[in-house]
């Protein structure tokens, strides 16, 4: 599946970003409704922006949290942001400790050069769509 032309607001978000930044966080863009795709559960995302910046939701099953593209003051890299209050960097973290640099709980950071490491980041974007399925089965079990 390729991913849905974008919205104006969020093409304008994107065209703000230093260059290299926006087309990395583009690629990552294509790499989110690549993986939602994937799976059935996840449903249609709605793309918007949060805070000035692309977010994608799974608005439509609430399967996922929130993820936004954009960067941090103090960093020159691509910055995946998820919501602090989560356990989704942590869990990148421990899955891939020296594939990615982080911040904190909230960030996953890409260098703007090189390949995407499509592999390890389908797996992170899939936690990030997946995260309140996966709650709600270890709250029923």
């Amino acid at each position: 599946m390729t991913a849905p032309s974008l919205p104006r607001e969020v093409d304008r978000a994107f065209r703000a970003l230093p260059a290299p930044i926006g087309k990395r966080l583009l690629q990552v863009r294509a790499l989110i409704f690549a993986t939602a795709a994937a799976h059935e559960e996840v449903g249609k995302l709605t793309e918007t922006l949060k805070w000035g910046e692309p977010a994608y939701l799974t608005d439509e099953t609430g399967s996922g949290s929130t993820i936004r593209l954009g960067r941090l003051k103090d960093s020159e890299h691509a910055a995946i942001l998820f919501n602090c209050k989560t356990t989704l960097v942590d869990t990148f973290r421990e899955r891939f400790p020296d594939e990615f640099e982080y911040r904190q709980t909230r960030a996953l950071l890409l260098p703007l050069s090189g390949a995407l490491p499509k592999q390890e980041l389908t797996v992170c974007l899939s936690l990030a769509l997946t995260y309140h399925l996966d709650r709600r089965v270890r709250k029923a079990r």
